[in-house]
């Protein structure tokens, strides 16, 4: 058997099938988590995921002034901005936000964004699943 063919098996025997997932298929308005400040949408993608998994990948559009409330992280967690913008807060610290720009926040702090300006804060937001 060539290299790739060996490649090819090991990981066909290794892995699930890949997922995909539409956006649209998993859109939902809510409160956002951690304090319930004003509304967003949130699109849950890693939720329509078959079992296991082991990260979580959301996009979550924040409304005009609305907040992922400070809270606790158990993992090291990504905020991405795609438009908007917000101010992130990790232990007491805060920095401005813009699309382009992504917050990588470490275990065990204690963080937040909330939206500022005039358009809504659209993000990507990931982290690995707890165990």
């Amino acid at each position: 058997m060539t290299p790739i063919a060996l490649l090819l098996a090991a990981a066909a025997t290794a892995a699930p099938p890949m997922a995909v997932v539409d956006e649209k298929d998993v859109v939902r308005d809510e409160p956002p988590p951690h304090g319930a400040i004003g509304m967003s949408t949130a699109y849950r993608i890693s939720d329509a995921v078959p079992q296991p998994r082991r990260m979580e990948f959301r996009k979550r559009i924040l409304h005009v002034g609305a907040a992922i409330g400070l809270h606790p992280i158990a993992h090291d967690e990504v905020y991405y901005v795609l438009s908007g913008r917000g101010e992130v807060t990790s232990d007491g610290k805060s920095r401005m936000l813009e699309p382009g720009m992504a917050a990588y926040l470490y275990e065990g702090a204690i963080v937040g964004i909330r939206q500022t300006g005039g358009e809504p804060l659209a993000l990507i937001i990931s982290y690995p699943v707890e165990k």
